[in-house]
């Protein structure tokens, strides 16, 4: 899982750089302020997921199980689902796509709380 998660937190969060880049340079004059803010919202998740990733693929060295695993796809698929459909719904003024984004929230929260039970079964 090490280079798996490693690898995902790097793309998540080189492609999350630029299009921070693309959204505050590119798309500052071409989407509204409401699109724009919903941009960043994104970036913003995806970033934070992929620093999340990044400390997933560091704990599995030393944790094994399903539930490090798990907590790092759930983190991957809301990053996916979550960001994506925003980025989409802002460039293609998809109204209909925000209704799958909280699809990508409950990812985002189920790879907490995996991560949180994880640490519960701790026995250190």
């Amino acid at each position: 899982m090490l280079r798996t998660f490693l690898l995902f937190a790097a793309f998540f969060g080189f492609t999350g750089v630029g299009l921070g880049a693309f959204a505050a340079h590119g798309l500052k004059n071409r989407l509204s302020a409401d699109y724009l803010a919903i941009f960043q919202t994104g970036v913003h998740y995806q970033m934070l997921h992929a620093l999340a990733l990044f400390g997933v693929a560091l704990l599995s060295t030393q944790l094994s199980g399903r539930l490090i695993a798990a907590s790092g796809w759930l983190f991957v698929a809301g990053i996916l689902v979550f960001s994506g459909s925003l980025y989409l719904l802002t460039l293609t003024a998809t109204p209909v796509l925000g209704a799958i984004t909280p699809i990508g929230g409950l990812c985002f929260l189920g790879g907490w709380l995996c991560l949180g039970l994880a640490a519960w079964r701790l026995t250190a």
